[in-house]
């Protein structure tokens, strides 16, 4: 205990005692704001949490703890050296009370600490700090934080002084010091991960309570991919292809690949081919809950409402995941949600598939993906690019034809405008078209031009659901009076929820979005019920214009299931599960296999062992989808 009389480790435990405060404030702060979710805060979930804190705080004071113990001992009783500690103090300050802050805001809007999504923020800084800017008095935030921190330091000053002024040690003592403060980080290296100390499975907001926000950041951008058969439960490689195909053989499909694994097999459409254009809607954040006709009292969608009594609308339909580029994903290339980033995002290996797009070129479409923002975000423009598509963004409109913008693209009303030009002039050259949109209105500032609807602009995310209604309204109102309107199929799904966090790690409910097919005179309306997901979309629409096609893909035609047993693949970056309509099986890494029974009810969590029946299910379609993105078993080639 000697080694607390010395200057350096004074300093630095006047400093490791204040985070630590902090960090205990926004814990106590997280838990009151979900009380009601998180339940129960225990001792063990703050004692958890404390050895979050402390192995942030071995990582983080590193750097601090060599610069004091080298710091030479003439340098360190300088009043210029004292100065320069009590600023550094101040400084720290500011930065854990902007943490603190910057934590409270993400809670707030995804119900987690710090994850993929913030390591994806801070990668595209542009989009996200002019978000934030947009959304957030951030003068008068940083402002406020900097005289508390001002303040605070000037509290400290004394104990700042009385370490400065205690004794140095020596050499001998410095290098002992340095060597057990790396064997500490090397330890909490070892010893706590992101889901050690923590677990995995109960309440997942007293999990995420448990947690470090920096650290599991840091945590997560080390770990922004995993290898599935590494990290995941895995079967025999034939045991895994048999399941598989149980899963995926209906009438008229025949497989044609070697490997095991392989999900490559001919598709016979029966009929003659039919080239009817598409357009594809993407909208963002859209949760099902949200619609009138859904039992949302406050109407938000009367034009959605009205198009789902004149609609092939699918009320039984879920996203794959909880981010854009997943529900790109799932709908372009029709795959399950792979640990880690998804293929959009994997920088040099996001081209090359045998996408929607690429069966669609094949056939003469001109394959469009039509962005309201800057496709260079998420790595939209390279992946779609490169798997058959052209790409129309805000960088390739003129600036005269974009009546509204804000930090994440145009208003939902001039992408429609982009999109009906683009098929007017496809229409004018005898093309079919297939139009591939993403929306931007309904996200954080949920800003809009003014004058569209009753909610005014930046006044919450009703205003911004209200207005991506009106935009569909206006859009097929003038769709409706094109030469192209009767021969074209309208399709509109959410990339994803609005909210996917919940007391469980996949809290099914939280998946649910709309479907809509609208044809008037190609395509009866009606509701759909059965069990689907946005994986199926791609092979539905394939076998509407019956098509045949050696497909990769992951999902079924929705007319054609033949009685498979019902299924949804859903993921969030480390979580993977499959839901069969009653129950959901959850493989997490370090072979974690779990099940919750009555998913939708009360969802009664248990683990359990590998030849569980819905588990075998599970691993099948992740361990052959991992396998196959690592193989290059998903490539478009032209004899597809």
């Amino acid at each position: 205990m000697h080694f607390f009389r010395f200057a350096p480790v004074r300093f630095l435990t006047l400093l490791a005692s204040v985070w630590l405060t902090i960090f205990l404030i926004t814990r106590c702060v997280l838990w009151l704001t979900h009380m009601d979710d998180a339940g129960g805060a225990t001792l063990g979930t703050f004692a958890t949490g404390l050895l979050y804190d402390l192995a942030f705080l071995a990582y983080a004071l590193l750097p601090m703890t060599f610069y004091l113990l080298l710091c030479p001992a003439r340098l360190w009783k300088t009043r210029l050296h004292r100065w320069m500690l009590q600023g550094l103090t101040c400084f720290s300050l500011f930065v854990m009370l902007f943490t603190a802050v910057a934590e409270w805001l993400f809670w707030d809007e995804f119900g987690v600490r710090f994850n993929f999504i913030a390591v994806d923020y801070l990668v595209y800084s542009d989009e996200v700090l002019n978000n934030i800017l947009e959304s957030y008095p951030i003068g008068k935030l940083l402002s406020t934080l900097a005289i508390i921190a001002i303040g605070l330091s000037l509290l400290l000053a004394r104990p700042v002084r009385r370490a400065a002024e205690a004794p140095m040690p020596a050499a001998r003592t410095k290098l002992a010091m340095g060597l057990g403060a790396l064997a500490l980080a090397g330890l909490c290296g070892l010893a706590v991960n992101q889901d050690t100390p923590r677990g995995q499975g109960g309440n997942a907001y007293q999990r995420e309570l448990a947690s470090n926000g920096p650290y599991q950041f840091f945590a997560a951008f080390r770990n922004n991919e995993l290898d599935y058969a590494q990290f995941y439960g895995t079967l025999p490689a034939t045991q895994a292809g048999n399941q598989l195909r149980s899963e995926l053989q209906s009438a008229d499909v025949s497989f044609v690949g070697q490997d095991p694994l392989d999900n490559r097999r001919a598709i016979d459409n029966p009929g003659t081919l039919r080239t009817p254009n598409i357009v594809l809607v993407t909208l963002e954040s859209f949760s099902a809950k949200y619609m009138g006709s859904n039992g949302d009292a406050r109407n938000l969608t009367p034009n959605l409402d009205a198009l789902r009594k004149q609609s092939l609308y699918f009320n039984n339909f879920y996203a794959t995941g909880t981010r854009t580029d997943r529900g790109l994903e799932a709908i372009t290339l029709s795959i399950p949600p792979t640990p880690g980033r998804s293929i959009v995002k994997r920088t040099g290996r996001e081209s090359g598939y045998a996408s929607l797009g690429q069966q669609l070129t094949a056939k003469g479409y001109d394959a469009v993906f039509v962005y309201g923002g800057r496709g260079y975000f998420d790595n939209m423009n390279a992946f779609f690019s490169g798997n058959g598509y052209r790409v129309v963004d805000q960088s390739s409109v003129e600036e005269s034809q974009i009546s509204f913008k804000n930090a994440w693209g145009m208003a939902d009303e001039d992408l429609y405008r982009q999109a009906l030009n683009v098929a007017d002039e496809d229409f004018a050259k005898n093309q079919p078209f297939f139009l591939q949109l993403l929306t931007t209105s309904n996200h954080r500032p949920y800003t809009f031009p003014d004058g569209r609807i009753d909610i005014a602009s930046g006044n919450g995310r009703d205003g911004a659901v209200k207005y991506t209604d009106w935009a569909i309204g206006e859009f097929l109102a003038q769709a409706r009076n094109k030469p192209w309107f009767s021969n074209t199929l309208f399709v509109f799904v959410a990339d994803h929820t609005a909210g996917s966090a919940g007391k469980e790690d996949l809290p099914i409910a939280n998946y649910h979005i709309p479907l809509f097919i609208y044809a008037p005179e190609l395509l009866k309306a009606g509701e759909m019920s059965q069990l689907a997901s946005q994986i199926d979309l791609a092979p539905t629409l394939l076998g509407l214009l019956n098509l045949d096609y050696t497909s990769t893909f992951y999902g079924r035609d929705l007319f054609r299931e033949d009685g498979l047993a019902p299924r949804v693949l859903v993921g969030n970056y480390q979580h993977l599960g499959l839901f069969d309509g009653k129950d959901m099986a959850i493989l997490s890494p370090r072979a974690g296999l779990r099940r919750h029974d009555d998913a939708k009810g009360q969802s009664i969590e248990r683990h359990v062992q590998i030849d569980d029946p819905l588990i075998l299910r599970t691993i099948a379609y992740y361990q052959a989808a991992s396998h196959g993105f690592k193989q290059q078993l998903l490539s478009w080639n032209a004899g597809n």
